[in-house]
């Protein structure tokens, strides 16, 4: 059954200017949870046709479903449901797609009837790419290659027990397993049979946990594939990932960034083949340094920087048809702009402004127009056009156009702060809908994760300004020290630092705002996840009486059994200098920065959250917290998710945790609350 997605003047909105609706209602977890999440975007190789994937979150079910669109790039056109799946791409010429559906790959024609060709793929398919030539297609797939110490005793089923040799026991959320993400590729002929071409290789393409389908690009020809791994000897220590090429008919893996020892990833071959762009951090061990858009030179081997004096870190590339410029988007100031380089003449240069999240880039054949997709504070992801002439941002979709009726949305405003060492530090305010300067609200002082994770108009269903707001506080969201999106200086300066700067400068913005006629100073609440959930736990005992109460998320408490815990040494190992036994000045910054050490200064109520399934900050960080909080006599509450990790993905799960974490907040921070806390 085919539907037209709602197409209203509103859409995107938020990406180019602030829409009047009427203030009917404002934005609750409950429909936060309902809201549809477009991803996937992709142009027709004729530019005519743009494909998109929608999952919508299914409470009742505790899952999501994917549904694929297909939207004419003509004026006026709407878009068109065509297919229950998701990872859509294109097959050479634009006449027909492919999707995921179950464990295969379904093709259709676009204007001719029949029925769909569907090819099953036993094992599922990951991470769907289709070559240029239309003669293969190349996915990823998990492959078993060690046996689980159970398995070699079979004599004994009902055993339950793991075995290692090496450090890499655990990844994000799972135990190793003995299985590796490899790529295959397979042919459209008839019987044709897929190759895995990392045979017998304990390594990951795309790289876990965040890496996609970019990590893996077909050369223009189709005869070769580049993909993004990291083949170590101590994948736990180490960020020295490179770009493998390989043959399709097989053969052996060429490193193309041999001796480049940072993270190397997401390549991208120009359409006439001579290059390959992709993402270099020259810094081995440093997971946030500047990423540089580097050039492969496929006749000679060698590999150049296009941009070296560009103070930024370019994403998500791509190439003009005829291989002559290249477009990227780059985090500044708080937004994600699109900017543009010549090849000849290399100088980054603007292509958009406004406040909004750009992504997921497609360029016409002309290269005068863009597709992306844009995201705020107020809204979720949907499809735009951008003129690259005059950077104009034009709507095509409004997924979520039906929820948004009606709607009353905040006010948000970026501000700069004046910091203790004499620099600014930019923060979003936003405001709650019809806020109004005569009255008092009580203000969340939000603390970022990361550590180097800019704070930007993107729109999170779990820490959601917009939801903030409207449940009544004002929010000040700090690009503390330490972030990108303002100089690779600014955002190194939190290493070896954690308690350090960072911290004074969130304060700064908390006693700024808490000085304003319309903060109520005696109802602040302090919130974070992550590095924002440690920054929670510094702040109890380090942030004097300014909260009435706080929220950490996941947070690391203890520096010293953090090391011991996690499971990627090279992000400690980076940012704290090292185990805590290397030398007396690391003994010393750990005994200065855990916040563990200071909880005889504890008495603000707070909230700990953590899943058990987080090993990036194992979950015994939080329940080390909670025992700190209870035996000082603070009053305090756990919430423990079993089945999530360093993140809340399950909707139920989702829509609990915003109930939990408002219900904490409204208890000490709304008018009539009793607070027990600090509070000036």
């Amino acid at each position: 059954m085919r539907s037209h997605l709602r197409l209203a003047v509103f859409a995107a909105a938020a990406c180019i200017g602030t829409a009047s609706l009427p203030a009917q209602h404002v934005l609750t977890p409950e429909i936060l949870n309902r809201l549809h999440r477009v991803n996937g975007l992709t142009l027709s190789p004729d530019g005519k046709h743009l494909l998109f994937a929608v999952s919508t979150p299914d409470v009742a079910a505790n899952r999501s479903r994917s549904k694929v669109f297909l939207l004419a790039t003509s004026p006026g056109a709407q878009p068109v449901e065509v297919a229950d799946g998701g990872a859509p791409c294109w097959l050479p010429g634009g006449a027909e797609f492919a999707f995921v559906a179950g464990d295969g790959v379904t093709t259709r024609h676009l204007g001719k009837g029949g029925p769909d060709s569907v090819i099953p793929v036993e094992g599922g398919v990951d991470n769907l790419r289709w070559s240029p030539n239309g003669e293969h297609f190349a996915y990823t797939q998990s492959v078993k290659l060690d046996k689980m110490v159970t398995e070699l005793h079979p004599d004994l089923p009902l055993a339950n027990a793991r075995a290692y040799d090496d450090l890499m026991v655990r990844h994000w959320d799972h135990w190793t397993d003995g299985t590796f993400s490899h790529l295959f590729v397979r042919p459209l002929v008839m019987g044709g049979a897929a190759r895995d071409l990392m045979a017998g290789e304990r390594a990951h393409t795309p790289m876990p946990p965040f890496g996609g389908a970019e990590q893996i690009a077909w050369s223009p020809d189709g005869k070769e594939l580049c993909y993004t791994a990291k083949k170590v000897a101590d994948p736990e220590a180490s960020t020295d990932s490179s770009l493998w090429a390989v043959p399709v008919a097989g053969g052996e893996a060429r490193n193309l960034t041999d001796g480049m020892p940072g993270y190397d990833q997401d390549p991208v071959y120009s359409p006439d083949g001579r290059w390959i762009a992709f993402s270099s951090m020259p810094r081995a061990g440093f997971e946030a340094d500047r990423l540089r858009l580097v050039l492969h030179d496929r006749k000679s081997g060698e590999n150049a920087e296009l941009l070296p004096d560009f103070d930024a870190s370019p994403h998500g590339v791509v190439w003009t048809a005829d291989s002559k410029r290249l477009f990227f988007t780059v985090e500044t100031q708080g937004t994600t702009q699109v900017y543009t380089t010549a090849l000849a003449a290399p100088k980054a240069v603007a292509v958009t402004k406004g406040r909004h999240q750009l992504s997921d880039l497609s360029v016409s054949p002309d290269g005068r127009t863009l597709y992306a997709l844009c995201a705020s504070t107020e809204r979720p992801f949907e499809a735009v056009r951008i003129d690259v002439e005059s950077g104009a941002i034009t709507p095509l979709t409004d997924v979520n156009g039906p929820l948004y009726e009606g709607l009353a949305l905040p006010q948000v405003d970026a501000e700069w702060f004046d910091t203790t060492d004499g620099k600014k530090v930019h923060a979003w305010i936003v405001k709650p809908p019809g806020f109004d300067p005569t009255k008092r609200y009580p203000m969340l002082l939000y603390c970022q994760g990361g550590p180097q994770s800019m704070v930007g108009q993107w729109f999170s269903y779990r820490w959601n300004f917009h939801l903030m707001a409207a449940q009544g506080y004002v929010v000040a969201a700090v690009n503390r020290r330490g972030l990108p999106g303002f100089g690779q200086a600014w955002n190194d300066e939190i290493s070896k630092d954690w308690g350090g700067q960072a911290m004074r400068d969130l304060l700064s913005v908390c006693d700024a705002m808490q000085a304003r006629d319309y903060v109520d100073e005696e109802r602040t609440a302090a919130v974070g996840a992550s590095f924002g959930g440690y920054t929670v736990y510094w702040l109890m005992g380090n942030g004097g009486d300014r909260f009435a109460c706080m929220i950490s998320h996941c947070g690391v408490f203890n520096l010293e059994s953090m090391y011991g815990a996690t499971e990627e040494l090279w992000f400690v190992n980076w940012d704290l200098g090292g185990p805590y036994w290397a030398s007396a000045d690391v003994q010393e910054l750990y005994r200065r920065f855990s916040p563990h050490r200071y909880v005889k200064n504890w008495k603000t109520p707070l909230l700990v959250i953590h899943g058990e399934r987080d090993f990036r900050v194992p979950y015994d960080q939080g329940l080390q917290a909670f025992t700190a909080a209870q035996v000082m006599g603070v009053e305090s509450r756990l919430l423990e998710f079993p089945d999530e990790c360093h993140w809340v993905l399950k909707p139920q799960n989702g829509v609990l945790w915003q109930r939990e974490f408002f219900g904490w907040l409204d208890r000490f921070c709304k008018p009539g609350a009793t607070s027990t806390g600090g509070g000036k």
